[in-house]
């Protein structure tokens, strides 16, 4: 008979030749365990998903009640269901006034594409500006605006009228005119390898798109839910985006995107064409009773002041002369080290020692440090403990 490892290979599509294969049995809190019991820490979060732990008990009863009640009901935007409603009211009451309107999807990618399709429909413009080494997708628009000729050359054409700025050079936002729809950014470059941009340069951009009628779209798919210190990164900045794009988090664990704009900007998508974006599982009840229990644990367990705390440690005990550097805020931090193949030797030696992590899309001798909020003080000394001993191992 065959092993479950072979019939993965056999049967699941690969993205790589060389998948990492672990095999987990169940997780709890920040820990993912094999058949055998051995446990392995997640210092990634599922890449920012897992914000509160693995199947927190708020959130499985949430899930659960809601099965008892009803799943898919009709597309997204015609029934009245409880989940979307108290979930977006709830979105609502933590955000501000300019971003009360929530369009909720099936992940951040297609929140993306919403956001695309809303900043052309509302300007009337087809130019969109994004950055070098953004990562916001791999759907076809999203890629489109993927800053690295890399991963998107082999699938081109792309969508047209797409121009790239780089990430906090102020000289280039001159390049954001009276023509552009949108410029799409993340609020801090994940894939790039965490790069955080200074204060001055948000608020540039910010007032270059009111100057010009241009829609600031932030991707928050990475940073948002408490990931950097805060509820949602612009809170960092004293800025409000026209559009806001959430995604990973957002759903508790459960797959779960949304845009929110205002009521002006989103009504846009109500005619001319109606329907202006139609999904059929996006907002679906247990995504939506999943994310909304999620968020209440967020809040309620005040995980969000423990960030800033958790971050100084990890700086502080990842401190080895062949880490160049730590960059990033809060629990979305990147450990530069001095290739690829050096980051890959510790990572694996990291896993094989029970700790999860990897590297980033367009910053390959960055490692990735995320893990859930909920990861404590002995946790995180534990998990770099692991680190340091697998980068003792090759130097």
């Amino acid at each position: 008979m065959l092993t479950l490892r072979q019939l993965f290979l056999n049967n699941n599509a690969q993205t790589t030749d060389f998948p990492l294969c672990l095999e987990f049995e169940r997780a709890e809190g920040i820990y993912m365990y094999n058949h055998e019991g051995k446990a392995w820490i997640d210092l990634i979060s599922g890449i920012g998903v897992s914000n509160i732990g693995h199947r927190n008990p708020q959130v499985i009863n949430a899930i659960k009640d809601q099965l008892d009640k009803y799943m898919h009901l009709m597309v997204y935007g015609e029934y009245v269901q409880t989940p979307q409603v108290r979930f977006a009211e709830k979105l609502a009451s933590l955000l501000p006034e300019a971003l009360q309107s929530v369009y909720f999807t099936n992940s951040g990618a297609e929140a993306i594409e919403g956001a695309m399709k809303l900043a052309k429909r509302f300007t009337g413009r087809s130019e969109i500006i994004a950055c070098h080494n953004a990562y916001h997708g791999s759907s076809q628009g999203a890629l489109s605006i993927m800053g690295n000729e890399e991963f998107k050359q082999a699938y081109r054409p792309l969508l047209p009228g797409v121009r790239f700025i780089e990430f906090n050079n102020g000289d280039d936002l001159c390049n954001v005119t009276e023509n552009t729809a949108c410029v799409i950014i993340e609020t801090i470059q994940g894939e790039a390898g965490i790069r955080v941009p200074d204060a001055e340069y948000i608020c540039k951009l910010r007032n270059r798109c009111y100057e010009t009628g241009t829609l600031l779209v932030l991707d928050e798919n990475q940073t948002a839910f408490g990931r950097t210190g805060k509820l949602f990164a612009f809170e960092h900045f004293n800025i409000i985006p026209d559009i806001l794009v959430l995604g990973k988090a957002l759903g508790g664990g459960m797959p779960l995107g949304a845009f929110v704009s205002s009521t002006d900007i989103m009504g846009a998508l109500k005619n001319n064409p109606i329907l202006g974006h139609i999904t059929t599982f996006g907002g679906h009840p247990v995504c939506c009773a999943s994310g909304l229990a999620s968020l209440n644990v967020l809040l309620e367990e005040n995980l969000i002041d423990t960030v800033a705390e958790k971050e100084t440690l990890f700086k502080q005990l990842l401190t080895h002369p062949v880490i160049k550097q730590i960059r990033g805020k809060g629990l979305m931090l990147a450990a530069e080290l001095d290739s690829f193949d050096l980051n890959k030797k510790i990572i694996d030696k990291c896993i094989e020692d029970g700790v999860v992590t990897d590297w980033f899309l367009h910053c390959s001798n960055s490692m990735r440090i995320a893990p859930p909020l909920t990861i404590n003080h002995k946790q995180i000394k534990d998990a770099c403990s692991i680190i340091i001993n697998a980068v003792n191992h090759y130097v």
